[in-house]
């Protein structure tokens, strides 16, 4: 069992790094691998919708990391993503990343993987920035994985020791993994039993103008 943390802060050791290392570090302790991929600091094409990635499986944008790591996708059995806010909602480096990651590879690619995602806010946003990145997991048939609160962290952008001090945020944060790590365990047992996640039904489309 694998899971991909995305780092989408362009400070690759700040506060967001300092959440996803504690859901890393808890998830090796329960014999689950961990990986955390940071997009960096460099900018990230958004979608332009030019439709390359439906005739060739990529994005035409290839230098940024996006295909490299949906080319890595198999691999992974879950899927966490963090970010700090900015102006009340997630990064927009992250976004565009994220919207060419899921969008090039279809949303089908991605069905029946565990989803979660992290904010860290100085102050708030918090939570429109957390609805924000779940609509990823929901439009993708992911199950997503929950904890005792919602999954954010309190501290300056590039001061990651005040996280320290959100004892709370750090509790949270454990308690993600575990919940994860417990969820893909079931997954796990449930397959050896032959269960298999729910086929999908050929695609309806409603569009709302003739």
């Amino acid at each position: 069992m694998k899971v991909l943390l995305i780092n989408g802060s362009p400070n690759e050791h700040g506060c967001t790094d300092r959440a996803l290392r504690e859901i890393a570090s808890t998830l090796t302790a329960e014999g689950v691998e961990a990986e955390i991929y940071w997009i960096g600091k460099k900018p990230v094409a958004g979608c332009i919708a030019c439709g390359y990635c439906r005739k060739h499986g990529k994005c035409a944008f290839g230098e940024d990391g996006v295909n490299a790591l949906a080319a890595r996708r198999d691999e992974f059995d879950a899927i966490v993503v963090g970010s700090p806010v900015y102006y009340g909602g997630p990064s927009g480096q992250l976004t565009a990343f994220l919207d060419r990651f899921f969008y090039s590879v279809g949303s089908s690619s991605f069905a029946g993987k565990l989803g979660a995602c992290v904010v860290s806010c100085r102050r708030g946003g918090a939570t429109a920035s957390f609805d924000r990145l779940n609509k990823y997991f929901t439009i993708s048939s992911m199950p997503i994985v929950s904890s005792q609160y919602w999954n954010m962290v309190h501290g300056r952008v590039d001061t990651p020791a005040e996280v320290e001090q959100d004892g709370e945020g750090l509790q949270t944060m454990r308690t993600l993994a575990r919940n994860m790590a417990w969820l893909l365990r079931c997954i796990e047992a449930g397959r050896r039993e032959g269960i298999k996640f729910p086929a999908a039904e050929p695609r309806i489309s409603t569009n709302f103008i003739d």
